[in-house]
């Protein structure tokens, strides 16, 4: 049997218990929050005071602070990219390309709703912040959208959900972290929103390396030479393409990273951690059941996140970076 079919197969057997995973892992609708829970109330005789008072505790948060903030939410806000990259995996649709109605691509259409609320939230937030150039920052979503992107997966579930694993991971960190700050500089609503999509970023990650966990169990050889792939492959951020407007392609993703790691809210030792960390939930020095070429791939993956811990030891982040066309100019604010 060719590789794509036991793919199929195991993704078939996984897919039987779809709806507990959804009842574990996901919340229906009408009762998650919603951004309108954590924003100032339209409707409220306080509006413009919520208003005045979220834009005077905007203005001592720094500019680190905002670019990863800015960065974090064009990425959520790509949200229709990665949805329709994991609509094109084996088991989401047939050998004609066609989708199937099936619970796979349920799990996925119910995780988008869930993860566009991010987007929508923060970029509100952004708006009201007054410290927003937020023409600059549709520009740059609009060319996140519009560039795609490559994760180095094709169609193949098993790789696509290593990634998602790592990403939802990353991404809890990432929103955790600005949460941190954003409550150290007394931003206490800011600083809720964040922690609260950091908790969903969190389950989505749980149920993410339960399939991987799952995938283990039924097929260990290629789960395995799959995660060593991604870790070789270099697991790149959604925001990898990020560019400013009248810029090329991901000419901007390295002054963000740069942000991210100054400020502490990404960095490469959390790079490297999360990777330690998937390697504890998998348990993958104890598979069994591995051939020879998988037995090689399991020594790489346990030996790369200390190759990586050295490499990142000698990482030199610039103590500050260019003006970015995200943020209002001081003597604007």
């Amino acid at each position: 049997m060719s590789l794509k079919n036991v793919r199929l197969e195991v993704m078939q057997f996984l897919e039987k218990d779809i709806d507990t995973y959804m009842d574990k892992f996901l919340v229906p609708a009408d009762k998650i929050w919603q951004p309108t829970d954590f924003l100032p109330n339209s409707q409220s005789d306080s509006f413009f005071e919520e208003i005045k008072e979220l834009q005077e505790l905007s203005k001592d948060l720094p500019d680190d602070f905002w670019i990863t903030l800015i960065g974090d939410t064009i990425t959520e806000e790509a949200l229709p990219t990665y949805e329709s990259w994991l609509m094109q995996m084996e088991g989401v649709v047939d050998e004609d390309g066609q989708y199937l109605e099936n619970g796979w691509a349920k799990w996925i259409r119910h995780w988008t709703g869930e993860e566009n609320r991010h987007g929508d939230v923060l970029n509100k937030f952004l708006y009201l912040s007054g410290r927003i150039n937020m023409r600059e920052v549709e520009v740059s979503t609009q060319h996140l959208i519009n560039d795609g992107f490559d994760i180095g997966t094709a169609h193949d579930p098993y790789k696509n959900f290593v990634y998602t694993s790592f990403q939802e991971l990353a991404t809890y960190v990432s929103h955790n972290n600005v949460s941190a700050i954003a409550k150290q500089y007394g931003a206490k609503k800011l600083s809720r929103m964040c922690k609260i999509i950091a908790g969903d970023e969190m389950r989505h990650h749980l149920a993410y390396t339960e399939f991987v966990r799952r995938i283990f169990e039924a097929d260990p050889s290629e789960m395995m030479k799959a995660v060593q792939y991604m870790f070789k492959l270099k697991i790149v951020m959604p925001a990898h393409f990020l560019r400013a407007s009248g810029e090329d392609r991901s000419t901007l993703f390295d002054a963000f990273s740069d942000s991210a790691q100054r400020i502490g809210v990404y960095t490469a030792h959390d790079y490297v951690d999360i990777m330690r960390k998937l390697i504890d939930a998998w348990q993958i020095d104890k598979i069994s059941g591995l051939n020879e070429e998988a037995e090689k791939a399991r020594d790489f993956i346990m030996k790369f996140p200390d190759r990586m811990e050295r490499i990142s030891q000698r990482i030199v982040i610039p103590e500050a970076g260019p003006q970015f066309k995200w943020l209002v100019p001081a003597t604007a604010k």
